[in-house]
C-alpha cells in the first residue's frame, strides 16, 4: 500500500508526453496560469478532458460575472468543503490578497461560519456551503444571490463550485502534491465539519 502523501499521477516528463497532450497543455502554458500548474499535471493522462476543463477553468477563474474577489472566496469554500489542500494553499493568497479578509479565511480554513465578511460575501457565503452541504439553494439565498448578481452570476457561481469540485475530486484522488504557499495547511475537521 502506497503512503497518504505519495502523488500517484506526479508530473509527466514533457520529453514522454504524446503529440495530443503537447498540442492541448500548449494553450494552458501560453495561457494566464503561464505554465502545466498542479490541477492539469493530473488531467494530462486525460487530455481532451483537460482541455475542456481548463477552457471552463480560465473563464470562471479569470473572466466570470462576480468578479475575481468572490470567485476566489467560491474557490476557498469548495477547497474547505473537500479539504483540498492545493486549492486552498493556490487560492486563499490570492483571496486576500484581492481582498478577504484574513480572519474570515482563517475561519473557513478551520470549518467556521465566518464572522469578518462584507454583505455580499456572506450572501456568498451562505449559497456556496448550502451548494456543498444540502445539495441545493434555499429560496431566500437564491433571492439574495440573483438580486445580488443576476441570473448569469449565479450560474457563474455555480459553476466555479462544480468547477472546483472537480479539481478537487481529482487532486484528492491522485495526491497531487501541494505547492509552497504563504497559506498555512487546512486542518482536519471533525465529523461535524
Amino acid at each position: 500500500m502506497s503512503t497518504p502523501s505519495a502523488d500517484r499521477l506526479p508530473p509527466i516528463p514533457e520529453s514522454d508526453w504524446t503529440p495530443e497532450q503537447r498540442r492541448l497543455a500548449q494553450p494552458i502554458i501560453d495561457g494566464p496560469r503561464g505554465a502545466l500548474i498542479s490541477p492539469f499535471v493530473p488531467l494530462l493522462r486525460s487530455p481532451e478532458l483537460m482541455d475542456h476543463a481548463q477552457r471552463m477553468g480560465e473563464y470562471l477563474r479569470f473572466r466570470s460575472s462576480i468578479g475575481l474577489r468572490l470567485s476566489e472566496l467560491a474557490i476557498c469554500i469548495t477547497a474547505r468543503h473537500w479539504s483540498q489542500q492545493v486549492e486552498w494553499a493556490i487560492h486563499a493568497p490570492i483571496a486576500e490578497r484581492e481582498g478577504i479578509a484574513p480572519a474570515a479565511l482563517a475561519d473557513i480554513a478551520l470549518g467556521r461560519t465566518p464572522g469578518a465578511l462584507q454583505p455580499d460575501e456572506a450572501v456568498l457565503y451562505a449559497f456556496c456551503t448550502e451548494l456543498h452541504r444540502h445539495q441545493g439553494i434555499s429560496d431566500a439565498t437564491w433571492a439574495q444571490a440573483v438580486a445580488l448578481w443576476g441570473e448569469q452570476g449565479v450560474v457563474d457561481l455555480i459553476g466555479v463550485n462544480g468547477y472546483y469540485t472537480l479539481l478537487s475530486m481529482v487532486m484528492n484522488s491522485a495526491r497531487t502534491t501541494v505547492p509552497a504557499s504563504s497559506a498555512s495547511p487546512l486542518p482536519p475537521l471533525g465529523k461535524g465539519g
